[in-house]
């Protein structure tokens, strides 16, 4: 059964968007690599809107999406997946692997691949990792059925798995994606909440808030 988002009135928006604005991880993306699954895609841009990713990138070799971010938000597929986060999410799509690694290093991105399995030269498990070492970071996440490719895992600088205790070892990509994200922007927006924007400009003397207050009836 599908999730529908109920409509809000304009003033509802415009003060929704300014609660949050101070929230968004500013210089994280979220990247997904080939996906098979379109309706995959939508999932992840809600869990990117929902946890306050500032971005999503897609690899799609396929060209499944338009270039064009404004078409993006009228494919009634994403739309209906994301449970239209598509329409408040920046989405960007690449060719291949190789050009998204491209530009996100030309912008000094650092990049992180998720994968259940060990690889690459650094492996770190989801919760004992450091993501807020770099100020900006891209978060890969591989093709449902293949996995991360062995590309993504050479030009990336470490791989994060989530530890699994039942006989599955894997998760959807809807799954994992969530859980990943929910930790890296956890580290992140308490990292913004204790430092100045900039590596070098100190601790705040005041700790602004890590979470939006809950709302009372």
């Amino acid at each position: 059964m599908e999730t529908v988002e109920p409509k809000k009135s304009k003033a509802t928006v415009r003060k929704r968007a300014e609660e949050i604005k101070p929230f968004i991880c500013k210089n994280l993306i979220a990247v997904i690599e080939s996906p098979a699954d379109i309706r995959n895609i939508g999932t992840v841009i809600r869990n990117v809107n929902a946890l306050g990713v500032e971005k999503v990138y897609v690899v799609d070799p396929r060209k499944a999406l338009p270039d064009d971010w404004q078409e993006m938000r009228e494919r009634k597929s994403l739309a209906r997946t994301s449970v239209s986060a598509v329409k408040w999410s920046f989405v960007k799509r690449f060719d291949s692997t190789d050009d998204c690694f491209d530009h996100l290093e030309k912008n000094n991105f650092h990049s992180v691949v998720t994968s259940p399995h060990v690889k690459g030269q650094e492996n770190h498990w989801l919760h004992e990792a450091n993501f807020t070492k770099h100020t900006k970071l891209a978060v890969w996440f591989g093709n449902e059925k293949r996995g991360i490719s062995d590309c993504a895992v050479e030009r990336s600088d470490a791989c994060i798995a989530i530890p699994m205790f039942g006989m599955i070892e894997s998760l959807n990509l809807g799954t994992s994606s969530g859980i990943v994200l929910y930790e890296v922007t956890r580290q992140r927006r308490d990292y913004q909440s204790r430092y100045r924007k900039g590596r070098r400009k100190g601790k705040r003397a005041e700790l602004l808030p890590a979470v939006i207050a809950k709302q009372t009836d």
